[in-house]
């Protein structure tokens, strides 16, 4: 039996998954340690991939070469591009999954890398020597070597699940929970800390009144969201439904408020303020007389629903009561409860930008284990991990996205520059690069570093390149193509625009807000003509519109994001003692010895570390 490997990963969720993906893809031998083989990349909360900033992140994650795009569109009953009626740095893509199908996709796409095994067992240990890890043991006493080890622990770290006074131990309901590990790391030298996630009651659908529930579809559109051409799902589109709380379930709610381990004291640990329970809602909200709840498909073939917005750690009796006093759902029967759960988690100030530990070398965290929330955040991280664990075994340079990159780089830099006091998840409000940050163009941002890394395949980055060349191709064209006011002006007044009074140039209509280049197409003649000859595609018919329409907003961001970045390239990593640097405020001495950042841009981000402190460090370093 072989149990000597390159890189070790402990966890097959969204982080884990990825993150042995990346490795064995780029040559490592790799082996993903799993406690449970029939639930690698379990949707343990709502059976949904991408939304607000998530979905950029996930094409991201397919632009770099990663899986999570792929196994999304092969799993998707449902795809929605959220905030259409903004501008495309808005625009978001989410898939409701079969999360039946998209587990078994990820573990057929997991069984067809040659370079990756499988083992399935809980590691208890790590071994370590001289500040550098070796391998793992598991609850069975195997040991397995190696150069390198991913952590992608999730939920399961003495993890605790509570409804109403109820506990049980567990990682998820009817999963054990893994011990020993946190302990281990405490004593290794790490700090540790305790978070709180939650999801909601899941609900037989043959219970649900659907006939007075508000049906919400998906889009009949060209959208995926890989960036391959063959990805779309062959999947059943099933519809979503929208109901209400109201104030009789308020009440009901309210009367389990002293069972509920959220308010009584059992609960100590940190939640999430961005996904919070209904009963966290009442009292943060307590002006409103209803909330927004959804009703989301399990999957294709079942009858189980995920209630969206309904999640709870009250008794499991109340929250019955409550769900049969919301409108559809009088008559709903429950398959669970919906519950919370404690775990731990360690500071992420802890990890540098490739995600290794500072204090163990080749030992990476990614994922719930470094305090975020999120298929999507996980999943990135277990990317860049992935790839940093078998680059530094191979003594190459680390592999590290900037800010004015790609989400992925703020949510790297807001961890490990910030830390976290409450459960991280991205938005699209963090970016201050959101302009050029946009889920249409992630491909164009990152393919190429990927390909060169050797990660994004030879294919995928032929796409790429003929996709940028037919876009710039396009955008020519529509340029340089002169238009009558006779050919147009009809179209123009429909569109309740103002008609031309001499010939412009069409990129000049594609312009106005009233425009859209889709249809255009039907009204010229010689565009239509092109785009057929060429086999233009929706997809670079919207990015060529995106870019003629939005091209000064792009660029001025752009010039933006160098001048910043100026301050980024400027090296302090070793170049002082901070504890000795008085004029600084103490804070900041703390917290910059803490985190050692590597640039004067990073540590601007460092929460304590005022702008005094910024222009005291300028002047010694020109010094």
């Amino acid at each position: 039996m072989l149990q000597n490997y390159d890189v070790i990963v402990v966890g097959a969720g969204h982080a884990g998954c990825e993150a042995a993906a990346a490795a064995a893809n780029l040559g490592a031998l790799t082996l993903l340690i799993t406690m449970d083989m029939e639930r690698i990349a379990q949707m343990s909360c709502n059976p949904a991939m991408g939304g607000i900033a998530k979905g950029q992140i996930i094409r991201e994650i397919d632009a770099l070469g990663g899986y999570s795009a792929i196994i999304t569109d092969k799993s998707t009953i449902q795809f929605r591009m959220l905030n259409k009626s903004k501008g495309p740095a808005m625009w978001s893509p989410r898939a409701q999954c079969d999360r039946f199908k998209f587990s078994e996709n990820w573990r057929l796409q997991l069984e067809s890398l040659s370079n990756l095994h499988l083992w399935q067992g809980t590691v208890q240990n790590l071994m370590v020597k001289d500040n550098q890890v070796e391998g793992v043991v598991t609850d069975l006493g195997v040991e397995f070597f190696s150069k390198s080890v991913v952590l992608t622990n999730g939920t399961f770290l003495n993890g605790l699940i509570h409804i109403g006074r109820v506990q049980q131990i567990g990682g998820r309901i009817a999963e054990r929970a893994s011990f020993k590990l946190t302990e281990q790391l405490i004593e290794l030298g790490f700090e540790a800390g305790r978070m709180k996630t939650g999801t909601p009651v899941r609900i037989d659908g043959r219970s649900i009144n659907f006939s007075i529930l508000q049906e919400q579809k998906g889009d009949e559109s060209f959208h995926t969201f890989s960036y391959l051409n063959d990805t779309k799902s062959k999947l059943t589109q099933k519809s979503c439904f929208v109901t209400y709380t109201n104030e009789k379930v308020h009440e009901i709610l309210k009367r389990g408020f002293e069972d509920s381990p959220l308010f009584n004291g059992t609960i100590q640990s940190i939640g999430p303020r961005y996904c919070p329970s209904i009963e966290t809602k009442l009292v943060t909200f307590s002006d409103k007389n209803e909330h927004h709840l959804f009703l989301e498909p399990e999957g294709q073939d079942t009858v189980e629903f995920y209630l969206n917005g309904f999640s709870s750690s009250l008794p499991w009796n109340i929250q019955y009561e409550a769900i049969n006093n919301i409108e559809g759902l009088e008559n709903a029967r429950i398959f669970r409860p919906g519950y919370a759960i404690e775990y731990d988690f360690f500071p992420p100030t802890q990890l540098y930008h490739s995600l290794e530990t500072k204090k163990i070398k080749n030992l990476f965290f990614a994922g719930q284990i470094n305090g975020t929330t999120g298929y999507e955040e996980a999943a990135a991280q277990g990317l860049i991990a992935g790839i940093n664990a078998y680059l530094s075994i191979n003594n190459k340079e680390s592999f590290v996205l900037s800010r004015d990159e790609a989400y992925i780089g703020v949510l790297i830099d807001d961890l490990v520059t910030k830390g976290v006091d409450e459960p991280y998840r991205m938005f699209t409000s963090r970016a201050e690069y959101r302009v050029l940050l946009r889920q249409d163009n992630a491909d164009q941002r990152l393919t190429e570093k990927s390909f060169k890394i050797g990660l994004a395949d030879k294919n995928r980055y032929e796409l790429y390149k003929n996709k940028y060349i037919n876009i710039n191709n396009l955008i020519i064209f529509i340029s340089n193509l002169s238009i009558k006011p006779e050919k147009i002006n009809p179209f123009l007044e429909e569109r309740v625009t103002s008609p031309l009074k001499q010939k412009v140039k069409l990129s000049n209509i594609v312009l106005r807000p009233q425009i859209s280049l889709f249809e255009i197409v039907n009204h010229v003649d010689k565009l239509k003509s092109y785009i057929k000859e060429n086999s233009i595609s929706e997809e670079i018919i919207e990015s060529a519109e995106i870019s003629l329409k939005y091209q000064g907003y792009i660029e001025r961001e752009r010039i933006l994001a160098d001048k910043l970045k100026r301050l980024e390239d400027l090296n302090i990593d070793g170049k002082f003692d901070f504890l000795k640097i008085h004029t600084l405020s103490t804070e900041a001495r703390q917290k910059l010895n803490q985190i050692q950042p590597k640039t004067i841009g990073q540590a601007s981000r460092i929460s304590g570390v005022n702008p005094s402190d910024i222009n005291i460090l300028l002047v010694l370093l020109g010094r």
